[in-house]
């Protein structure tokens, strides 16, 4: 073979092993360097499944998580604060509806001695007294706990004639319905609950006036709200202000009297 085919040669086997490691350059990835960043944490105690209001709990309810030492909630539980959550939890119940993984606080559950279940959810200053409902009287009772009603009293009173007619005023408008019978939250898939009583979140002087209007031979019913409505009429703030057609139209017969300093109604008057 002649010396300038063997030249030729090995020109070409260099130019082909340059190609090819170029090529292999390009194809192949650049290589991930991970690296492991350290950051405070904190263990939390969180539930361990979903807990619905009146759950009672016990040890099994509640796991350890880390979480972040900037993102721990406010009042949260953690294994750093000491003593032993997991047995002062035991026996305790929700007070409200909790999911699985969010962090507890002493505000959640109700430890065993401090109180029903009931007191536990119901505002300060505000009384829970309940009320016989039927269909009639309780939209076919498809009212549930959490919703909003407005509280109205039928009743039929002596005129200044002698005779008798019907009368119903609004005693309190957007009241929170918190239990039916004994149960204080919706049931998933049920559109009603099951129950003859219907407790309701009242002011005192609202309490009183509805144990009177019971007392009075009087029926109750609830008017359902809608959700658009739970933050109008504040609080269900006592109003028998009847409309201005309808207080012409009653004015020969009836005047408006302060009753547990609430403004109200009354019929029949001589």
């Amino acid at each position: 073979m002649k010396r300038a085919q063997l030249i030729g040669i090995a020109v070409a086997g260099v130019c082909g092993l340059g190609a090819f490691f170029l090529m292999k350059s390009i194809v192949t990835k650049p290589r991930e360097i991970q690296k492991e960043v350290h950051t405070n944490s904190a263990e939390v105690l969180v539930a361990r499944a979903d807990m619905g209001l009146g759950t009672l709990a016990t040890e099994a309810s509640f796991r350890w998580q880390g979480w972040p030492q900037d993102a721990v909630p406010p009042g949260a539980v953690t294994r750093s604060s000491g003593g032993n959550p997991l047995k002062d939890f035991a026996g305790g119940i929700a007070r409200t509806p909790i999911m699985a993984g969010e962090p507890i606080t002493k505000t959640k559950v109700v430890k065993a001695g401090e109180g029903s279940v009931l007191a536990s959810i119901l505002p300060q200053g505000k009384r829970a007294i309940s009320t016989k409902i039927t269909d009639d009287s309780a939209v076919g009772k498809m009212i549930l706990p959490n919703d909003h009603v407005d509280v109205i009293l039928a009743r039929r009173v002596r005129n200044r004639t002698g005779g008798e007619e019907h009368v119903s005023d609004t005693l309190f408008r957007n009241i929170r319905v918190l239990a039916i019978g004994q149960q204080l939250e919706a049931k998933e898939g049920k559109k009603g609950a099951e129950g003859t009583t219907a407790t309701l979140e009242l002011l005192p002087a609202q309490a009183e006036m509805l144990a009177y209007a019971k007392s009075s031979g009087g029926e109750i019913s609830l008017a359902l709200r809608s959700i658009a409505d739970f933050n109008r009429d504040t609080d269900g703030d006592a109003d028998l202000k009847p409309s201005k057609k309808n207080a012409r139209q009653d004015r020969g017969d009836n005047v408006k009297v302060l009753r547990y300093g609430v403004k109200t109604r009354s019929y029949g008057v001589n």
